[in-house]
């Protein structure tokens, strides 16, 4: 299998940011490299983040590090099956049973769920997230929920739901589960065409 590489830019449309990410599947591993530009309460802030998951989309190692504020960096670890340690080898037991990351200034990390559980239209499923806020880089366990609204070969709508917040929106994603419309969140320029 030959590594299949795809570049994403995306446009924040409530606030100053954007966003590429380089997404690499490859036959062992999926790695996601992504850089948020974006002004937040006045602060501009830059950040970069990785995701490494297995090739059925479960997250193995995140980092993450922020750029004009004074959060650590995060350096996490993760089996794929919901055990999380924090870089070298501290247990994480408060994230016990998330198997996907959610880090808030990013639409990718939305692909990671919808990938790994598949779903069908009229399918939802309820999950258990690792939670990275921006800019403070803390860690949180979240209930999400995802419906699969309508699927096609170009791609598909989803409902997520953050079940400990009530908040809801609906993505369009393509056919690679990237998003290209994250309901008055985020907007993606390029490529625009779904892939």
């Amino acid at each position: 299998m030959h590594n299949k590489v795809q570049t994403v830019v995306w446009e924040a449309q409530q606030w100053p940011g954007m966003e590429y990410l380089r997404l690499e599947e490859r036959a062992s591993e999926i790695i996601a490299d992504g850089t948020v530009i974006m002004v937040e309460d006045n602060l501009p802030l830059r950040i970069h983040y990785t995701v490494r998951c297995n090739p059925g989309w479960a997250v193995r190692q995140v980092a993450v590090e922020v750029d004009g504020y004074a959060a650590p960096r995060q350096r996490l670890t993760a089996d794929g099956a919901g055990v999380w340690h924090k870089a070298p080898n501290t247990p994480l037991d408060h994230l016990a049973g998330c198997i996907d990351v959610d880090i808030a200034a990013t639409p990718f990390t939305n692909t990671l769920p919808i990938r790994r559980l598949g779903l069908q239209p009229d399918e939802s499923a309820e999950i258990e997230v690792a939670y990275i806020t921006i800019p403070e880089l803390s860690l949180s366990a979240a209930r999400q929920r995802y419906t699969c609204l309508e699927m096609g070969q170009q791609g598909g709508r989803y409902r997520y739901e953050s079940l400990d917040s009530g908040f809801t929106a609906e993505l369009t994603v393509d056919a690679n589960g990237l998003v290209i419309d994250y309901q008055e969140l985020w907007k993606r320029r390029w490529p625009r065409q779904a892939a």
